[in-house]
C-alpha cells in the first residue's frame, strides 16, 4: 500500500523546504540585526525568502504544475502583495501595524522588493525539489 505522503516524495520536500524557508525568514529578520548583518541582507534576504516562501506554497498547493508556471504565478503574487502596499484603508493599515500584518503584506512600498522576491523564486524554482527527484531514477 502505497503511503499518502511518503518522507522521500516531492511533496514532503516540498512541505519541508516551506517550513525550512519560513524559520530562516524569522529568524534572519529576528536576530539579523543582533548578528550584525548588514541592513541589505536582513531587509532583502528576507523578501527573497518571501519569494521562495510563495513560490514554494504555490508549488505545494499546484503540485502538477511546470515549474515554470509556479514561478510566474508566484512572482504575480508576489508582485501584487507589494502593489497591495500602494492602497491603504484604516483597518488595513491597523493590520500592518501587527506582526502578521508586517509579514504577511509588509508596510511600505519598495521597487526593490521585487526583484528581491524575483530572485527568491527563481532560487527556489531551481532548488525546487520536485525537480530534482524527477531527475533521480526511482
Amino acid at each position: 500500500m502505497r503511503k499518502i505522503i511518503q518522507t522521500r516524495s516531492p511533496q514532503f520536500l516540498r512541505l519541508a523546504a516551506l517550513f525550512l524557508v519560513i524559520v530562516l525568514g524569522l529568524v534572519l529578520r529576528r536576530f539579523g540585526y543582533e548578528a550584525d548583518l548588514p541592513f541589505i541582507v536582513v531587509k532583502y534576504g528576507g523578501s527573497a525568502l518571501w519569494g521562495a516562501m510563495v513560490y514554494l506554497l504555490v508549488a505545494f498547493l499546484v503540485a502538477r504544475s511546470r515549474p515554470a508556471i509556479i514561478a510566474v504565478t508566484a512572482l504575480f503574487i508576489a508582485i501584487s502583495v507589494e502593489l497591495f502596499r500602494l492602497y491603504h484603508t484604516p483597518w488595513l493599515d491597523a493590520f500592518r501595524l501587527t506582526t502578521a500584518g508586517a509579514l504577511l503584506l509588509g508596510r511600505v512600498f519598495s521597487l526593490w522588493n521585487m526583484l528581491a522576491y524575483a530572485i527568491g523564486i527563481a532560487a527556489a524554482c531551481a532548488f525546487d525539489p520536485a525537480r530534482w527527484s524527477a531527475l533521480r531514477p526511482c
